[in-house]
Formats: C-alpha cells, structure tokens, sequence
C-alpha cells in the first residue's frame, strides 16, 4: 500500500430516509466528500447479513449480502417499486440510532413487492449471469433462509431435527414446496450485489479504494455451518464442542466469549483449505482490499468448552499458521491487512513476518503512563508497513477517549502532540495521525466529526446497544473537506 489515508465508516452508518445506511445517494455523496478531502480509501464493517445481535461479525453467511444496505430509490429507479411503497412507512424516530426491529419486521415487506415486479418483467439474463457466477454458495444460502424461516426463524441449533441435519425427504420436499421463497432470497442477493458493484464503481472512478472485513469465524446460526459442518467443531446434532473468543485482559476482565464455532483445521487442511480459498477469493473481489479479523487466531486461537458464561477458562490452540497464509496468496491478490492488535507472541509476529501484510497500530493504545519503549502503538514505533488508527469501531471515540482518561494521561497527550491551544484537539491528533511514517492512516468518521462515545460504534463483550451509530445529513461537508484536504497533502498523503 502507498503512503495514503481513509475514513473509516460503515454503510450502516450513513445518512438515509430509511432506517440505516444504504448504497444510494448519501453512500455516492461520501465518495465524492472522500474525493475532495484527498482520501484515497473507504474502509467499511462487514456486508454480510447481520443476525444474534445485529453484528456484522455475527452473519446468517459470509457470501451473502445484507438486505438492509438495498436502496429504495435505485429499486425505485430500475422500476421495481413505487416510492408509495416505502416512503410512509415509520422506520425509526431517531434518526441518529439505527431500529433493527422496524427495520427487520418492515423492510422485507418492500423487498418482497420489488421482487414480484422484477419477476414480473420477465426480463433474467443478467440475474441468469449473476446465478452462474455465484452457484458455490448461492443456492445453498437462500435454501438456508427459506427453511430457517419455516422453522419460525430460530438459530439453527433450535430447528426441527429433520431440517436441522438436512433429511434428504425433508429438504426434497421444501424445495419443491417453498420455490418461490428460494427464488426470493436469490434475487434479494442479485439486487445487493448488483447495488454493490455500481457503488464501488463509482468509488473506484473517482479514485477511492474499499477495504473490507473478513470476520475470522463465522455465526453458529449459518450457512457456513448447516452446509458445511465437518469443517466445524460441532458434535452429530450441530451444537458447538468450543467456541471462539478471547481471554481476560485490561479491558474486559472476562475476557470476550464470542460463541462462534471454532474451524476444524485438520480437516480443511485435507481438502486443501477448499472452503477458506472460496471465501477469501470472493471477498478479493467484492472489495478491493480486505482485512483479515483477528489474525493472530490463524497463529494461535482461544477454545472456550460451548457452555461456558465466560472466556476465563479457555486454552491456547495451533492454528493453522504458514499454510492458511499460503492460500491467501494463492488465492488473492495479496492486498490483505493483517489486524494484529492485542497481545502478541513470538509465534504471531512470525506469521505476521511471513506473511508480509501490514499490521495494525492503534494511537490510544499508544499513551499509556506507564508504557515502556516497546509499545508498537506509540508514534515513535509505528512502522512503514502499517496501518494506523486513532482509534476503531472497537474502542472509544477520540473525542470518548480523551474526556475519559486521567488528567495526568491528557497532559501527556498534548505535551506528545505540542499541543496548540487555537487549534481544536482532535484536528491535532488527526494531524498526528496522518504524519506518522505508515503506509496507510485510517480516520474513525465519529473521530473526524468529534464525536464522543455517545456515538461509539461497539462495546465488545457487551450485548445489545451496539452497531447503531447513524451519521446526519451534511455532516460531512466542504469545510470539514478542505481542512482534510489540507492535513493531507501537508503530510504527503495526496
């Protein structure tokens, strides 16, 4: 990656008239406010179809898009709806928070009136296209959505024994039965991805790169695993033997159980990681850059016995190491991003080495009072081949960060930054941010709007109340462009 920098903003999060963000009007008005503050990349939250949660790291399949980011009007446009169909209807009151319940019981209501008049035009090249190009995946999932909602959409683990583990009389008779729900699911994936690649498009002309996330582990509630579960640690009746997470650390004392069924590497490692060369190809071309959740779990990963309330009695694993990154450079074009942030060992950094991707650095991570020299987070260690944040979707906001820690940290902070008293403080750090000797310098959006931790996006290890964060119209404006625009080409990031 060439010295560059970009925001960091969800789709979810962009301004709409319908609940959340969308591929519409405001996400092609962020491209071009990105064009004008001389920002090369776009980073986004994962696609997929969100579920336990409303987590994009928690998702119904890794190939598949999420129905909410479909736009109205562009359905509108092609012909498939009436703007009647959408525009009255409540989909939140606060226009600052996504409602994922309004969203979720009112919006495939609108899908399902494009759908009928797309059938309707009797018009299906494109989507007979879009069908051949996607069959690894495609006809499993929307068979996956159709019988989770015939069994009343419960997780998986929750299903009638039959559908569960894939009675072959039973799943026969559903696809006869149930074809036009199949049917529907397939095109609700055609309009998302077909929505997608004109946006990026657009992007892509006015010289803005996408990087997306590859969630390391997938949902028990799947696709990934209803069709796939010899490459995942579940017993004969698909419910999880160990599950995914992190352990206690100064953050969460805990630790984080995320609850994702762990990969039976032994096994992909016999099918030539068949499955993990799929996903990563089809991810290489969605985006054009991806980064790989949670790297240090292909090093090392964190097993936690299914059961367990917290992750405090896990063990460290092998992961696959060297091999799973030999795929990712069979299989991609090797712009990947390594996120390697939390506690390292000898065994990651090797990997990382290996691999020749950039890590991650965080500058909040980077001010602790009683840090050594080695903290790879403070400015005067980041290195070349990085990318660095001031902070992430994870974490506190700049503005949250700054109001929270100790006076004494603050003080520090502004002595690090020879702080100016005429000019506001998060535009300092910003300023610091883009003149750091990285590659790459990714801006937070709550952090370029000043925002505090009113407007975080998540709280890891907390259910519920996250993901939520929706910015305003004309937040992102021409003067918050040019003072970008500026700091930018100050510190040759043009």
């Amino acid at each position: 990656m060439e010295r560059k920098s970009g925001i960091l903003m969800p789709i979810s999060s962009l301004p709409s008239d319908y609940g959340i963000g969308t591929f519409g009007k405001e996400a092609r008005k962020f491209v071009d406010f990105l064009k004008k503050a001389k920002q090369t990349y776009w980073q986004i939250l994962p696609l997929s179809p969100t579920s336990y949660g409303d987590s994009p790291y928690q998702s119904f399949s890794t190939f598949a898009g999420n129905p909410y980011f479909i736009d109205f009007d562009i359905l509108k446009d092609w012909g498939l709806l009436k703007k009647s169909d959408y525009s009255k209807i409540d989909w939140g009151n606060d226009i600052s928070k996504v409602d994922y319940g309004k969203i979720y019981n009112k919006r495939f209501t609108v899908l399902k009136k494009a759908v009928g008049a797309f059938l309707n035009q009797n018009n299906f090249d494109e989507y007979n296209d879009f069908l051949n190009n996607n069959i690894s995946w495609i006809n499993d999932y929307a068979l996956f959505m159709c019988v989770k909602g015939i069994n009343h959409n419960k997780g998986l683990i929750d299903w009638d024994e039959k559908y569960r583990l894939k009675d072959k009389k039973t799943i026969a008779s559903v696809i006869d039965k149930y074809e036009d729900e199949i049917e529907f699911w397939k095109i609700i994936q055609f309009f998302f991805y077909k929505q997608w690649f004109e946006l990026k498009e657009y992007a892509n002309s006015n010289g803005v790169e996408i990087i997306g996330d590859c969630p390391i582990y997938v949902a028990s509630d799947s696709a990934d695993l209803w069709n796939n579960p010899e490459i995942f640690e579940v017993d004969e009746n698909l419910v999880p033997i160990s599950v995914a997470g992190v352990p206690p650390d100064d953050f969460t004392a805990d630790g984080q159980l995320w609850g994702n069924p762990l990969y039976r590497w032994d096994v992909l490692k016999d099918t030539g990681y068949k499955w993990w060369a799929e996903r990563v190809s089809h991810l290489c071309y969605v985006y054009d850059y991806l980064r790989i959740d949670h790297f240090r779990g292909l090093s090392q990963y964190f097993s936690v016995k299914y059961g367990e309330k917290t992750a405090r009695n896990g063990k460290w694993l092998k992961g696959p190491g060297n091999d799973i990154v030999d795929i990712f450079k069979q299989y991609t074009d090797n712009k990947i991003i390594a996120e390697d942030l939390g506690y390292l060992d000898d065994e990651v950094k090797e990997l990382l080495a290996y691999s020749g991707y950039p890590g991650m650095a965080v500058l909040e991570f980077g001010f602790g009072l009683n840090d050594d020299n080695t903290n790879f987070n403070t400015p005067y260690n980041l290195k070349k081949n990085q990318v660095v944040y001031i902070s992430t979707q994870d974490s506190d906001t700049l503005v949250g960060w700054l109001k929270a820690i100790p006076k004494k940290q603050l003080n520090y902070v502004k002595r690090f930054i020879n702080y100016n008293k005429d000019e506001e403080l998060h535009w300092q750090m910003i300023g610091l941010l883009l003149s750091s000797v990285s590659d790459t310098a990714i801006i937070l959006a709550q952090d370029l709007l000043a925002l505090d931790n009113d407007s975080r996006t998540n709280r890891p290890g907390i259910l519920g109340g996250n993901w939520l964060w929706r910015a305003k119209k004309g937040d992102f404006n021409l003067k918050i462009a040019n003072k970008l625009k500026k700091i930018t080409q100050l510190y040759g990031r043009e």
